[in-house]
């Protein structure tokens, strides 16, 4: 493969992952500006979002470690956005229903 080849490439991808992200951007601006104002609702979204990555897998033998799946949700565009909507519902909760997670 040449050089062009390549830099063509690169830019095909930057070209597209720009793309995704300008069509995500609206859905994470609504997602961060989600305000929790219902003990419903904050329960069930600190209950239905994971705290930690459900995907990440030790499998071990005899205590020794034979395969590793490395966490998977960091490639979800959307990730930090879920995550900060469970903390905040977890911080209200906490803050205005007096619950002790």
């Amino acid at each position: 493969m040449n050089n062009t080849a390549i830099n063509n490439t690169a830019y095909n991808n930057t070209t597209v992952n720009h793309q995704v992200t300008r069509l995500l951007n609206p859905l994470r601006q609504w997602l961060d500006s989600l305000e929790i104002q219902n003990q419903k609702l904050a329960l069930l979204l600190y209950k239905a979002i994971p705290a930690q990555c459900p995907f990440e897998r030790e499998f071990k033998i005899a205590g020794r470690t034979f395969l590793k799946i490395p966490p998977l949700c960091k490639l979800n565009p959307l990730y930090d956005q879920v995550v900060g909507l469970r903390f905040r519902a977890m911080c209200y909760l906490v803050d205005e229903c007096g619950m002790s997670i």
